[in-house]
């Protein structure tokens, strides 16, 4: 029994001491190349049922341009988001698994460069077929991220609409995520959390310089809704970033560059 927990206390120390080398190494790569050591791990790769490979290959360019690693680490984070959420339909709609596997894969395309992709400040999914209303406010919404009742919340209609048509800057389930995203990133001090606040706070730092505001205005780069408050700044822009990434890193390329570094975005030649 004292070898036992000997043994025990050897390796909880070894864990430990694992951990502290682990977060300076961390310190060192933020500070000098700007991204975690590290982001994928996982010495068991779960997996999808082979049949379902193509529900995401048919809805995400992304996937498709990793390579086939990197294509089961996305495979793996999907099928860990499925079984840490839970999904929740309403008014009679009929919940597949392959609309899980897409709304899963929605956010891990978002957090695909971040170590920590299971985020605390939600525990659930709620699914409406169209547009739903809201008691909160008395409105009528497509989607949203309700920290109070630890919920994401998605019109069906309207997120399928965002994942069909890729190209037009308004994607509700990357926006919604993001705001998610940005959530936490203000609640916790995991790697990417901290990259993410860092790097948000130098994004808004250089769209308040006068010169920077007159582009994006004379522009019209962003919709109106992106001025409403900070966190729909970020979603809006997160929208832009994976929907037109060639017009962003054209006509702002600082701002490009600074959004990539900042979900520590891979670029695919």
């Amino acid at each position: 029994f004292i070898a036992i927990i000997t043994i025990l206390l050897f390796l909880v120390v070894i864990a430990l001491f694992i951990g502290v080398v682990i977060g300076i190494l961390d310190y060192f790569s933020v500070k000098l190349a700007e991204k975690p050591i590290y982001v994928h791990f996982y010495p068991v790769k779960l997996d999808l049922p082979i049949s379902k490979h193509q529900v995401i290959k048919n809805h995400f360019a992304f996937y498709n341009r990793l390579s086939l690693k990197q294509q089961h680490y996305f495979r793996h984070r999907v099928v860990k988001f499925m079984k840490h959420y839970q999904f929740i339909a309403k008014e009679d709609l009929v919940l597949t698994e392959d609309m899980k596997i897409i709304l899963a894969s929605t956010a891990v395309k978002l957090t695909f460069g971040m170590r920590k992709y299971l985020l605390d400040v939600f525990d659930k999914i709620i699914i409406y077929p169209t547009p739903y209303y809201s008691t909160v406010n008395d409105e009528w919404h497509k989607g949203e991220f309700n920290p109070r009742m630890r919920a994401i919340v998605f019109s069906w209609e309207d997120f399928m609409e965002g994942i069909n048509v890729d190209n037009d800057n308004y994607n509700l389930g990357l926006h919604e995520f993001t705001h998610a995203i940005h959530f936490h990133s203000k609640r916790s001090d995991d790697i990417s959390a901290l990259l993410f606040s860092e790097k948000f706070n130098r994004i808004i730092a250089f769209i308040s310089q006068p010169h920077v505001q007159k582009r994006l205005e004379d522009a019209s780069y962003l919709r109106p809704y992106a001025y409403t408050n900070q966190f729909e700044f970020m979603a809006v822009l997160m929208e832009h970033f994976f929907e037109t990434p060639n017009d962003l890193k054209r006509d702002f390329p600082e701002l490009y560059e600074k959004v990539r570094k900042m979900i520590n975005f891979q670029e695919k030649s």
